[in-house]
This record gives C-alpha cells, sequence and structure tokens, in this order.
C-alpha cells in the first residue's frame, strides 16, 4: 500500500480519511486504543476471510470507505470491488493503491447490476448504521453465491456500557430510517447482540459459520485507561486481550466492544 501524505488540494473526503489511516495504518497513535482495537478487528476480520476463500476469489467490500480492507485483499491476490455511497472517495483508493486488481462500484450496492455473485462480502462497521438491519443482512446475502460467506463486524450490543435500543425489541424501525447511514459512532442506530445476529443470519438463508467476541476496555483505552495504553508494551496490551478471550463467554460478553463473525450461505435446496 502506498503512504499518501496530506495535500491541501485534495477533496474534503478525503482530507476527512486522512486521519483515519494516520491512525489505522500510519502508526501515529495519537488515540492507541482506538488504533488498537482497529487492528484487532482487522486482523481478525482477514483471517476469517481468507481462511475459507483462496486468492483469486472474487470479493465485495461494502461501504469500503477508504479502503484499507479493499486494498489488502487486493495485495493478497483477491479480486476485489470497492463500494462506497460516496463516489469520490475512489480516487483515494486508488492513490494508495499499490498492486492487485480493486474494481470500484460506488454508489448504493443494492442499486447495482453486478455481473456475477460474489465468493465473499465484508460489510464491516455498517450494519449498526441501518434502520432495518435484518433486510440489510438479507439483500447482502442476495449478492453471495451459494456456499460463500459474509464477514461481519459490529460493535458488541451485549458489553455493558451499551445504552443503544436492542433491535429485537424496537416494534417500529422505520422511525430511525431518517438518521440512518450517519458515518463514525453517531451514527449506531442498534447494537446487535451475539444470539441476533444468529437470528437475523437464519431468517437471511445463512449461517454462523464462527463467531468471537474482542476487544477489551484496556484495549481499546475505555474506562479511563487510554493513558496507560501510552506506558504499556504493545506485547503487553495483546496478552490482556487474548486472557479477556479465555473467560467464560458471559463474562466476555459484557466486557468485549466488538463481534466479529462469518456467515456462510447455505446451498441451494436439490
Amino acid at each position: 500500500m502506498n503512504r499518501v501524505t496530506l495535500d491541501a488540494s485534495w477533496p474534503e473526503s478525503w482530507k476527512y480519511s486522512y486521519p483515519y489511516d494516520l491512525e489505522e495504518i500510519y502508526g501515529q497513535n495519537a488515540n492507541p486504543g482506538y488504533s488498537y482495537a482497529y487492528q484487532q478487528r482487522r486482523d481478525e476480520t482477514l483471517r476469517l476471510l481468507t481462511s475459507v476463500l483462496p486468492p483469486g476469489a472474487r470479493i465485495l467490500d461494502v461501504a469500503a470507505a477508504q479502503g484499507n480492507f479493499s486494498i489488502a485483499l487486493a495485495e493478497m491476490g483477491y479480486r476485489v470491488t470497492w463500494n462506497d455511497l460516496r463516489a469520490d472517495l475512489a480516487g483515494y483508493v486508488k492513490l494508495k493503491q499499490s498492486s492487485g486488481q480493486i474494481e470500484f462500484a460506488p454508489g448504493n450496492v443494492f442499486d447495482i447490476k453486478f455481473d456475477a455473485l460474489f465468493d465473499g462480502v465484508l460489510i464491516t462497521e455498517v450494519i449498526e448504521h441501518v434502520a432495518h438491519p435484518d433486510e440489510f443482512l438479507s439483500k447482502i446475502a442476495e449478492l453471495v453465491k451459494p456456499g460463500g460467506y459474509i464477514v461481519v463486524t459490529t460493535p458488541n450490543g451485549a458489553y455493558f456500557r451499551n445504552w443503544l435500543p436492542r433491535f429485537s425489541d424496537c416494534e417500529d424501525p422505520s422511525v430511525f430510517e431518517a438518521i440512518q447511514f450517519k458515518p463514525n459512532a453517531d451514527g449506531h442506530i442498534f447494537l446487535l447482540y451475539p444470539e441476533e445476529i444468529s437470528l437475523l443470519s437464519e431468517r437471511a438463508g445463512l449461517s454462523v459459520d464462527e463467531s468471537k467476541l474482542l476487544i477489551n476496555p484496556l484495549t481499546n483505552g475505555r474506562l479511563g485507561t487510554g493513558f496507560l495504553l501510552r506506558m504499556l508494551p504493545r506485547g503487553i496490551v495483546n496478552f490482556c486481550e487474548r486472557i479477556t478471550r479465555t473467560l467464560p463467554m458471559f463474562v466476555q460478553r459484557r466486557i468485549s466492544v466488538q463481534l466479529v463473525a462469518r456467515l456462510k450461505k447455505k446451498p441451494c435446496a436439490s
């Protein structure tokens, strides 16, 4: 991946994305908690996909923003299609891309006519921004081949400091339609619980192939631990994260900030 430097002539969307790249891929840890959490999520997302699909597989990256996942997969030999509502970000991704094959399909992913189904689809930090996550996941499933995979990442609704409504308890999600698709944590509508992911997957003709809870409050700097992250060696922080994953599941559910899951599309009935 090419490293780019901020240029005053860039479009505003590029300038908006650049500070995220500084922390996510360039290692300038002004907010080490955010950087560590992103890297944990990124590593697990790529592992879930690459462990079941070989290079050469056709991957769709939905709401891919500055394209860090798209570029990483393209560099590993995957045939990637980048998608985002913000069409002007495609130029920013091209500026960073140094190798590999990426096609660009900006716009509403459900309005685009793709020439074939995909082997895999990434929906990272997207589903919590939509008013109808059940309908969203069902539509995403329609873009995947039978036997193909969807990797989803989303904040864990069971985390003890989550105060957002539970989707399963919402009688009329349409009341949130006017505020959906907003970026960042301010745009979160529902944070799905692990059991909701299973339920929504089943309704969409998918099964949960593997799922994990990640990132404890120390790792992401919450609960006032950010100052510790500036002093602790990365190895110790990673060790604390590994210890968290050995705890009983009822504890992990409450202290883990992130949920990642690999969903498999069920084969067509013969």
